[in-house]
């Protein structure tokens, strides 16, 4: 057990960058921690940090064995729960990661239906359009919109987003409607930064059975899903938004759809969690509660 308290002592020192903010969650003095990850250091024969006055960063080797602690210090917690006879209980903190605009709308009310159904879970809602690896920050699970780049973790399929190309009836009327892919290099374009790269993310439609991919030069540039829509809204350009963000300004006449024969294909939205660990109860019910998203549309497949 003293061994597993020095890798508690590193994990937390690695995931918070500083002795004082990782003794501060585990209520214990930063120079105790100190000492901790030094012993640890010294059994281990290898340097795990880079230490100045105010941080620490982790070393090539504490990287790794970082990684390799996150999912053993998970499996360690949900050992515990089940020797304690919790796990058929829903209990504990639910952390989960989801994009901000679909967290709020659709997953949000969901897991409020479940808080209300299981007291004793408190919830960790991590709203972000950033997308972090879960091992590393102690994610439990994760909403994730378009194609998945981590193999590693198990995904379920749950619902699907659009993207439709649209504009306010006001500049449309000031700059004419393009009635052709073509006639989009006369426009005004508002085009949404991608958080994860930093990129500007393509306007991407399918014409004639084909994929078309532009880069337009930007009038708008904007890098949070509510910030596209308001520029729409405003009447600063023509721009391509998520069909589950646009919705309800489309009903109400507030933008105006664009070339809707030329929609691309929906991206696919899952769930997902960290694989090769045991599912705490915790999980197991937010994981059936956000299957709920699939009646929200149509079937997916």
């Amino acid at each position: 057990m003293q061994g597993l308290q020095q890798f508690i002592a590193f994990a937390e020192t690695a995931k918070h960058g500083s002795f004082a903010a990782a003794a501060r969650e585990l209520g214990l003095a930063p120079s105790t921690l100190a000492k901790a990850v030094a012993r640890l250091e010294a059994g281990l024969g290898v340097k795990l940090f880079h230490r100045t006055t105010r941080q620490v960063r982790l070393t090539p080797d504490g990287e790794r064995l970082f990684q390799r602690c996150q999912r053993v210090l998970a499996e360690v917690e949900d050992l515990q729960a089940e020797a304690a006879g919790t796990r058929k209980a829903p209990a504990g903190v639910l952390r989960i990661e989801m994009p901000v605009f679909y967290g709020k709308r659709f997953v949000l009310p969901l897991l409020a239906d479940l808080l209300r159904r299981h007291p004793a879970l408190c919830l960790d809602a991590r709203l972000s359009d950033v997308q972090t690896d879960l091992v590393r920050d102690n994610i439990d699970l994760a909403v994730r919109i378009g194609q998945l780049r981590d193999s590693t973790l198990v995904a379920r399929r749950v619902d699907r987003q659009g993207l439709c190309l649209c504009a306010s009836p006001g500049y449309l009327a000031a700059r004419g409607t393009p009635q052709r892919i073509e006639d989009l290099a006369g426009h005004a374009a508002v085009v949404f930064r991608l958080p994860t790269t930093g990129r500007d993310r393509p306007w991407q439609f399918v014409q004639r059975g084909t994929e078309v991919s532009l880069h337009p030069e930007p009038q708008v540039r904007v890098n949070e899903t509510e910030g596209l829509l308001d520029a729409l809204r405003l009447g600063l350009g023509v721009g391509q938004a998520p069909d589950l963000l646009v919705a309800d300004e489309l009903a109400r006449g507030g933008l105006v759809e664009l070339l809707p024969s030329c929609r691309p294909e929906p991206m696919p939205i899952h769930i997902v969690y960290p694989s090769g660990r045991l599912l705490p109860a915790r999980v197991v019910v937010a994981i059936e509660a956000l299957e709920g998203l699939r009646h929200r549309l149509a079937p997916v497949a």
